[in-house]
């Protein structure tokens, strides 16, 4: 018997179809929100103001828009972290054996996998 398991991410302002995953920080906390690209486009127009203004401590100059993939290495919804640490360290990347695996790891894996 054949399955198929499909990943459907919803915007967690308006409960609509998320288009992407937006990653921000503030206040020392990393936050991650699924939204629409119309939802994500808001947000991002929201913060350009103070963005501008802001200094820079490092990371890339423009964030790419993480899109999740369904299928490729996704159980129940979620991804398969084994899968996501073998693809990992076949990339060099340092990944403990147990524990969470860092989200920005996870959806590189799927937008490779896509």
């Amino acid at each position: 018997m054949a399955q198929k398991t499909i990943l459907e991410l919803v915007d967690d302002l308006d409960g609509g179809q998320a288009d992407e995953t937006v990653a921000f920080a503030l206040d020392g906390v990393d936050f991650v929100i699924d939204l629409s690209t119309d939802n994500a486009a808001r947000l991002r127009d929201t913060l350009a103001e103070f963005v501008g203004h802001a200094r820079r401590t490092g990371g890339r100059k423009q964030r790419g828009k993480a899109v999740v993939a369904v299928g490729a290495g996704v159980t129940n919804g979620k991804p398969d972290t084994q899968a996501v640490r073998e693809w990992a360290r076949s990339q060099g990347e340092t990944v403990a054996e147990r524990g969470r695996v860092p989200h920005a790891l996870v959806i590189r894996f799927q937008e490779a996998h896509s």
